[in-house]
């Protein structure tokens, strides 16, 4: 079946050339079926791979194979993370383009392909790069991701916001992407190779010469990471993210926020397990203090970040950026555990977040607005989705079944100690602000809040639908949706034998078949019931007392950092590469 595996690219890509050529010849309805009918069989590839990914599979893609243990193809490798991404962006894509059926009120005149090309090749690009075997290539496809996402995030071209959301993006994820390149090439300086698994054996093999990594391995280490944190939204190169959420369409942000983001954190624990984790590369204890450490502050920023919003899609983009956080540092332990609650904490938090975002743009649509002071009491008539918005916070929270709550409890084992207290707070901060918004929105609770002429710009205020005007009834594709999501999200905890699956899928990919257990504990369930009793709390404090919404002196500056001028952006990213060098430094100097 390994020969089946560059298909998860090219059947996307095949289905978006295709619209490309006949979509203006078809009409609508036609063109977001074909659409449709390729990430839908993509999705299922993907799945029917992924529980045949053990032993893990590797193609050569074209048949270039190597010769004398040097090559020139291009390698895909199909383990079960890899597969597992691949299958998750697919089925979220599908997810996403059945939401936007006959979702946007004017295609581009004459192409009504264009925004389903665009998606199709969107997941082409994300499924690539999770199935990458060489670090030229992953690049390849890290940027044909931005590119599209660029343009998908501004495709609402005549409006001022989207095109300076989309720039922001831009800049900053291709100077991301830069550093990655000269990382990359840094590496093929040293070793001669782009394979990564050669690569890894590649800066082993010099180490020995060397007495152990110098400053080149740390610049590559540095400047690849560097890359993939960009695109994982991790603070502080996190800046990127809220502009084009605000901006980007809703399905587009189903997608950012659901998996692209992940796919970073994914590209994080790829590259590290394959490059650096010898003793050619960086030390254990050092790529643990940059994660943890990275981890942990990106986690509070987005927590606190999130708390403070009043643009409903601003607050769900700094969510994002919360649990980032949280991955980073379950990551950054370097454990079997840890690798195994990240992998179930992405997979519910993509259903869970996805959801959100879908009913943020039934909001949108209904009342042309994102803002919770506007919006106050207005969406009563909307039982349905106040209930979804509801079980999508606790989901958030870890309020155990759910698969959020059991990959939280998994990784609260691993990270141990005071980490644990990082996980309850920011899963409770951020759960407790999308209670908030469901309490003011959909229930009209507490005081009419009163504008802050400071927020205005960023308010939600003055939103165009996404549609061709207020919708008088919302679809049944934009409610099945979310419903959907939710429930899945609902059966990887529940459902017994998945979290074993990916447990093993997880671990035999890094570290040869030791598997650990994930199972529920009493330690974990308490954890996840404290979190969301805590979110609870806070939202009915924010509800009765409005003013603990209102940011206090000390988090002004904070909010004053998202200035929305990409010159102060670039500045954040240049001083996190030399913070992320700073923290990874020592090991390197003692080898």
């Amino acid at each position: 079946m390994h020969h089946l595996l560059p298909l998860l690219a090219a059947l996307p890509l095949l289905g978006a050339a295709l619209l490309v050529v006949t979509g203006r010849h078809l009409p609508r309805a036609a063109a977001e079926t074909t659409g449709l009918v390729f990430s839908g069989g993509t999705a299922a590839l993907a799945l029917v791979l992924t529980l045949n990914s053990s032993p893990p599979m590797v193609e050569w893609v074209g048949g270039w194979l190597p010769v004398d243990g040097e090559s020139v193809g291009i390698v895909v490798v199909g383990d079960g993370p890899a597969l597992g991404m691949a299958a998750l962006v697919s089925l979220l894509t599908v997810a996403a383009l059945a939401y936007s059926w006959r979702y946007f009120a004017e295609p581009p005149p004459g192409h009504p392909g264009a925004f389903t090309a665009l998606m199709l090749v969107f997941q082409g690009a994300m499924c690539g790069f999770a199935l990458a075997g060489d670090l030229f290539n992953a690049f390849v496809f890290f940027e044909l991701m931005s590119v599209v996402a660029y343009a998908l995030t501004g495709y609402r071209i005549d409006e001022a916001r989207a095109v300076q959301g989309a720039l922001t993006f831009g800049v900053v994820n291709s100077l991301g992407a830069y550093a990655m390149l000269m990382g990359i090439g840094l590496l093929y300086a040293r070793t001669g190779e782009l394979a990564m698994t050669k690569i890894g054996r590649g800066l082993d093999t010099a180490a020995a010469g060397h007495g152990g990594p110098d400053g080149l391995v740390l610049a590559s280490f540095v400047l690849v990471l560097t890359g993939l944190l960009v695109k994982a939204a991790a603070v502080p190169f996190h800046f990127w993210l809220p502009d084009a959420h605000a901006v980007a369409p809703t399905p587009v942000c189903m997608l950012l926020s659901g998996v692209m983001v992940e796919l970073g954190v994914y590209g994080v624990w790829r590259v590290y397990g394959t490059v650096f984790a010898g003793p050619g590369g960086i030390p254990a204890a050092d790529l643990t203090r940059a994660l943890v450490t990275l981890g942990t502050v990106t986690a509070a920023v987005g927590a606190v970040m999130c708390w403070y919003q009043r643009h409903i899609k601003r607050l769900l983009a700094y969510s994002t950026v919360a649990h980032t956080g949280l991955f980073l540092v379950a990551l950054g332990v370097l454990t079997p555990e840890g690798d195994d609650g990240i992998a179930l904490y992405v997979v519910g938090h993509a259903g869970v977040k996805a959801a959100l975002f879908a009913c943020a743009g039934i909001l949108l649509d209904r009342y042309g607005s994102v803002d919770e002071h506007e919006l106050h009491g207005r969406a009563r008539e909307l039982p349905g989705v106040a209930v979804m918005f509801a079980v999508g916070a606790v989901g958030l929270a870890g309020l155990p079944p759910f698969g959020t709550a059991l990959g939280k409890g998994v990784a609260e084992e691993a990270v141990g100690g005071p980490l644990t207290v990082v996980y309850v707070a920011a899963s409770a901060i951020t759960a407790g602000a999308v209670l908030r918004i469901t309490a003011r929105v959909f229930l009209g609770l507490g005081p009419r809040p009163r504008d802050a002429r400071s927020d205005l710009e960023t308010s939600g205020t003055g939103e165009r639908p996404e549609t061709s005007g207020p919708l008088r009834r919302i679809p049944d594709t934009m409610r099945t949706v979310p419903a959907v999501l939710l429930a899945a999200a609902f059966a990887v905890g529940v459902v017994p034998a998945f979290g074993g699956l990916v447990a093993r899928s997880v671990n035999e990919a890094g570290s040869g078949g030791a598997h650990a257990s994930v199972r529920w504990t009493a330690h974990g369930i308490l954890l996840g019931l404290a979190s969301t009793a805590l979110a609870a709390a806070l939202a009915a404090l924010a509800v009765t007392r409005p003013r603990w919404v209102a940011a206090p002196g000390w988090a002004v500056p904070l909010r004053r950092l998202q200035s929305g001028h990409v010159g102060d952006y670039v500045a954040w990213l240049l001083m996190g590469v030399t913070v992320l060098g700073a923290l990874a430094l020592p090991g390197v100097l003692g080898g």
